[in-house]
């Protein structure tokens, strides 16, 4: 621990001397970039370490600046003659994956990198939905979900294949070709980088990573947030106007009288990105951030985590053919089921349209577009529709919400570094479980050898215990998924009861 501690302090005098900042007066805090406005602190219950206030802070206020030479990004480390002149002759290369070549090359370089301070604090070993392994994939159950992985995995591998001659001309370590090696570079970057307006790969920010994910709620625009987010993905920049705030510098407040769109973002009159609180917080609060509006799978996939109740996430049920091209005015991605049951109103509108006789449909359009109930009748129909279709899907699934509730438990148990697990307590685990373990070859007894059960205690491998998260992450995933389908057949129930006995 003390040895971590030290480690920080090294890091934080680091970004420090880089001009990094919590402070309108850095020289408050000449060993820190930190110590004004935030701390870096641990919140085992939302998201692990991160950053807490300091002292009371306003919304709007800045509380962190990061110098645009403090950003890691391809333009700061193509700096290097050797990799600038490789990196040229392999223009086909996107910014993503030169960016990623960069980052193992400065890993190459161990402590002899500029930013090594910065390199070793960054996670070992990542959660997005292409580190997931065949089992953990599977374990998902949902056709879209297993897709979504497929393809991040596909994706992956078909990228580190185009790099692999850029990185044997640069004559990295073996194991920093290997695309175990590509994979943690490619994660970091997914889930770390920042949008930056000179380049699509965006930047890694040292310090301003830190900070933890909260999802935009309703108080946010949320279609302003999806196209202005702060992450590199986000398709464009915000722009900030800074006025005059009481007792702090011109440039450490904001006060306009428009809501701010993002929670940060680079600023060109400073040359920095900067951070504001996206609200007021109380001194040893977390201090967190917002990306953008994500469903759970899409967080998943691009940051390896999930929110438990995350206002944003989406589930999409099997819709008629026929529906597709009759609900033509709703994209498809309009029709979903919120997280807490509720039809969304594309979905809701198409299938207010979807079940009246097709010769009263163009006729009763209008009405439907509008957004206004046809009839009771029609009303219940469609309610009864949602209902039949979610307790469809939920029936089909391997897996109930009570088993899957239980195999969290299971796991949680699997994972205690207390429990000392024998044979006979293994096979009251249930058959997913013993299948994950036979999958990853995982009982192993103490002197290392991996054997069949034996009855003796055991432990896990490291790399066991990383699949072993990635396939609680399933589980979570789909245990969600399976409750907003409970949440909707109780919801259209609800409404059906109500239509029927009007009060």
């Amino acid at each position: 621990m003390d040895s971590e501690h030290q480690s920080l302090e090294i890091f934080l005098q680091w970004a420090s001397n880089l001009g990094i900042s919590d402070s309108p007066d850095p020289s408050r805090c000449p060993n820190s970039c930190l110590g004004h406005s935030l701390s870096v602190a641990h919140f085992p219950l939302a998201g692990g370490r991160g950053l807490g206030a300091g002292r009371e802070l306003r919304r709007g206020e800045l509380v962190l600046k990061v110098p645009r030479n403090a950003l890691m990004t391809r333009e700061n480390m193509l700096k290097d003659w050797k990799l600038a002149v490789a990196v040229d002759r392999h223009a086909s290369l996107s910014s993503t994956q030169i960016l990623a070549v960069c980052l193992l090359y400065e890993m190459g370089k161990g402590k002899n990198s500029f930013w090594y301070p910065y390199l070793v604090h960054l996670p070992r070993d990542y959660d997005i939905l292409a580190t997931f392994g065949e089992f953990e994939k599977q374990a998902l159950q949902i056709e879209d979900a297993i897709w979504v992985t497929e393809k991040a995995i596909s994706k992956s591998q078909s990228e580190w294949k185009e790099a692999c001659v850029l990185m044997r001309e640069l004559d990295l370590k073996p194991k920093l070709q290997s695309f175990q090696a590509w994979l943690w570079a490619s994660a970091t970057i997914s889930s770390r980088t920042l949008h930056i307006p000179w380049d699509v790969a965006g930047c890694l920010c040292p310090v301003g990573d830190l900070f933890n994910y909260d999802a935009p709620g309703e108080e946010s625009n949320t279609a302003e947030f999806t196209e202005n987010g702060m992450h590199s993905s986000a398709l464009q920049s915000c722009s900030t106007s800074i006025n005059d705030g009481s007792n702090i510098p011109e440039a450490w407040v904001f006060e306009n009288q428009y809501e701010r769109l993002t929670d940060g973002g680079f600023e060109d009159d400073v040359d920095a990105y900067c951070f504001y609180a996206r609200r007021n917080y109380k001194q040893g609060e977390q201090v967190l951030l917002s990306y953008g509006t994500y469903t759970n799978l899409e967080l998943l996939e691009h940051y390896g985590f999930m929110l438990e109740g995350n206002p944003n996430d989406k589930v999409f049920i099997p819709l008629d053919t026929g529906m597709y091209s009759l609900a033509s005015s709703w994209p498809r991605d309009s029709l979903y089921i919120h997280q807490d049951g509720k039809p969304s109103f594309a979905l809701i509108s198409a299938l207010r349209l979807w079940l009246i006789p097709p010769l009263q449909r163009k006729s009763i359009a209008r009405l439907v577009y509008s957004g206004s109930r046809i009839s009771v009748e029609n009303e219940i129909l469609v309610m009864r529709w949602v209902s039949q279709k979610c307790e469809a899907v939920l029936k089909g699934l391997p897996t109930s919400i009570q088993e899957d509730s239980m195999l969290l438990h299971n796991i949680d148990m699997l994972q205690d570094p207390e429990s000392c697990l024998e044979q006979s307590g293994v096979k009251d685990f249930g058959s997913e479980i013993r299948a994950f373990l036979e999958a990853n070859d995982s009982w192993v007894e103490e002197n290392g050898d991996v054997e069949e059960f034996s009855g003796k205690a055991v432990k896990f491998s490291g790399k066991t215990k990383r699949m072993m998260n990635k396939w609680k992450l399933s589980v979570q995933w789909r245990l969600r998924y399976k409750r907003t389908l409970a949440y909707s057949i109780s919801y259209c129930n609800e409404k059906i009861t109500t239509l029927l006995n009007p009060i």
